[in-house]
C-alpha cells in the first residue's frame, strides 16, 4: 500500500514536498512487449494548433499499453508485478495468462502479486473479475466502465476512483460516477468489480513548480495582465475587470456560464447543480 512520505528540508524546495513511497512496486522495467514510444504532442493536434493551453516539455516517458478490453475472456490470469506507470496516476498489474498471453490491467484496491483474476460473462463478481454490468448486483463499486458495449473503459480510471451501481432498469443501468453525476450506461457494457487503488495521490504536495514541469505542464498566465490583443480581460490603466463577466481567450463565457446546445438524456443529475 502506498503512502506518503515527507522530506527532510535539507533544502528551500524540500521543504514542502511529499512524494508517494515506492513499496508497493515489483518490478521497475517494464514488459518490453507491452510498451512503445510516445511522441510528445504539447498539447497541439495534426495541424500544430495548440487544443490543449498550458502543455509541454516534461520528463520523456514510454507508453505502457493498457488491457482496458479485458480481451482475454475466460481465461485464468495471475498478477506478477506491480507497476508504475508515468502515463496516469494508478498503479498497474501485469497479468501472465494461462494462455501465455501478457496484459497490463489498472489496479484495484486489495489485488496484489499472486491474485487470480477473470474477465467472462458468468465469472464471479468480486475485486478485479471484469463482466458485463447486467452480471453485477446492485450496489457493487466498479471502475473501468466501459460507454458502449466493446469500447474498451472510459469511466472511473484514476487513483482511488470507483462508481456505485445504484440500480438496474430496462436496458440501462444507473451510476453514482465519483463526481456525484448520476449517469445511466447499457447493461451490455463491461466494468472492473472494485476501487482502484493509490487513493493517497490526491493527497501529494509537488512542492516547486519544477516538479509541475516535469510532468509536462508549463505555466498558465492571468488573462488580466495580457494586453488587449490577447485576452478579453486584458489591458485598462492598473488592475481592471472592466465590469465584463469573466471569458476564455476567444470570448466564450466560462466560470458558469453554460455552454452545452444539446442535453444528454442519459445523464439523469449532473455534477453541477
Amino acid at each position: 500500500m502506498t503512502k506518503i512520505r515527507l522530506r527532510k528540508p535539507r533544502n528551500p524546495s524540500l521543504r514542502f514536498q511529499s512524494f508517494l513511497t515506492s513499496d508497493d512496486l515489483t518490478k521497475k522495467r517494464p514488459e518490453r512487449s507491452l510498451v512503445k514510444g510516445l511522441k510528445r504532442k504539447a498539447g497541439r493536434n495534426v495541424y500544430g494548433r495548440i487544443t490543449v493551453r498550458h502543455r509541454g516539455g516534461g520528463a520523456a516517458k514510454l507508453y505502457r499499453m493498457i488491457d482496458f478490453r479485458r480481451s482475454e475472456r475466460n481465461v485464468e490470469g495471475k498478477i506478477i508485478a506491480v507497476e508504475y506507470d508515468p502515463n496516469r496516476n494508478v498503479r498497474i498489474g501485469l497479468v501472465s495468462y494461462k494462455n501465455g498471453a501478457k496484459h497490463y490491467i489498472l489496479l484495484p484496491e486489495g489485488v496484489k502479486v499472486g491474485s487470480v483474476i477473470l474477465s467472462g460473462e458468468q465469472v464471479e463478481a468480486r475485486t478485479g473479475n471484469a463482466l458485463p454490468l447486467k452480471n453485477i448486483p446492485v450496489g457493487f463499486f466498479v471502475h473501468n466502465i466501459e460507454l458502449t458495449p466493446g469500447s474498451g473503459g472510459k469511466i472511473a480510471r484514476s487513483a482511488g476512483t470507483a462508481a456505485q451501481f445504484v440500480a438496474k432498469k430496462d436496458k440501462y443501468a444507473t451510476l453514482k460516477m465519483p463526481s456525484g453525476e448520476m449517469r445511466m450506461v447499457p447493461l451490455d457494457c463491461w466494468a472492473t468489480v472494485g476501487t482502484l487503488g493509490n487513493a493517497a495521490y490526491k493527497n501529494i504536495s509537488w512542492g516547486k513548480a519544477g516538479r509541475t514541469r516535469h510532468r509536462g505542464f508549463r505555466p498558465s498566465v492571468r488573462g488580466m495582465a495580457m494586453n488587449p490583443v490577447d485576452h478579453p480581460h486584458g489591458g485598462g490603466e492598473g488592475r481592471s475587470k472592466s465590469g465584463s463577466h469573466p471569458r476564455t481567450p476567444w470570448g466564450k463565457g466560462c466560470k458558469g456560464t453554460r455552454t452545452r446546445k444539446r442535453k444528454n438524456p442519459l445523464i439523469l443529475k449532473r455534477r453541477k447543480k
